[in-house]
């Protein structure tokens, strides 16, 4: 195992790197092809992308620094925070970038935001799983100690513990797959535009929760009652606001009957918000 893809130069590429943009590349076209299905070009889609990695990216990175100064921040060169390419993203922080900057995006475009989200939804879930197996192969976001049959050990270079490790970073892979798939089933029978976001942050908090249970790489610091990780915290707020959202969406924004099928929604035309296309 190795943390480095190919040289370019004196420039080092990492597999983290490649997961990463594979994510965000194979969410944005899978998010485009179900555009249409909920009236909304596939070219607002690819507009959107470069807001969301910019936005995530900078969330991501944010919400890293915070929880891991001590360790990993305090008593390195300032430029450290910078150098993303050495791992080191949380996605709660890009979440709500993302979001965040997305909403705002939609906005000024004149774009349903709750039903933008929608389509990105399944897609988000999707380029997770493929950016946590970036996660594994750079040796970040690793699990604790674990004498299971699939327990991995990472070679000596990478600095971490020696023993056999939980592969978390498979664990919330693997569950990533399963709500991407699940989504994608929900988006083509929801019945109103926030359904599949607010399903998301529902299912991706208890998700998230559970692999948490078995990190390993978080300072004792920062755990409450020694098990209770930052992220747990952040979970529950998640789940809280999904539960919220949930109930505030259903009752104000009903779809029609059909559940917004091609042929029933106007196509927003990107290049004229103002106007629609049939």
């Amino acid at each position: 195992m190795d943390r480095f893809a190919f040289q370019l130069g004196s420039f080092s590429v990492t597999w983290y790197g490649i997961c990463v943009a594979a994510g965000f590349w194979l969410g944005a076209w899978t998010a485009a092809r179900r555009a249409p299905r909920a009236g909304v070009s596939p070219d607002s889609v690819w507009d959107l992308l470069w807001v969301l990695i910019l936005a995530g990216i900078l969330g991501a990175r944010a919400l890293y620094v915070v929880t891991y100064w001590d360790r990993d921040f305090r008593n390195q060169p300032f430029s450290e925070i910078f150098m993303i390419q050495h791992g080191g993203l949380v996605f709660h922080g890009g979440f709500v970038g993302a979001m965040l900057a997305g909403f705002a995006w939609c906005a000024q475009r004149h774009i349903p935001g709750w039903r933008m989200a929608d389509i990105l939804t399944p897609s988000l879930a999707l380029g997770h799983a493929i950016g946590r197996i970036g996660c594994l192969v750079n040796g970040c976001c690793y699990g604790s100690r674990c004498e299971l049959p699939w327990s991995i050990r990472y070679p000596g270079s990478y600095g971490l513990p020696e023993a056999g490790l939980h592969p978390t970073q498979l664990y919330e892979a693997l569950l990533g797959v399963g709500l991407s798939v699940g989504l994608a089933w929900l988006f083509r029978r929801r019945r109103f535009d926030g359904q599949v976001f607010a399903v998301y942050m529902l299912a991706y908090a208890v998700v998230r929760s559970f692999v948490e249970l078995f990190r390993g790489d978080y300072p004792a610091s920062t755990l409450t009652l020694g098990f209770i990780t930052p992220a747990h915290w952040v979970s529950a707020g998640l789940f809280a606001l999904g539960t919220v959202l949930y109930l505030i969406r259903r009752r104000t924004t009903p779809l029609e009957p059909d559940h917004g099928s091609p042929a029933s929604i106007p196509t927003i035309d990107r290049r004229n918000p103002g106007s629609t296309a049939t």
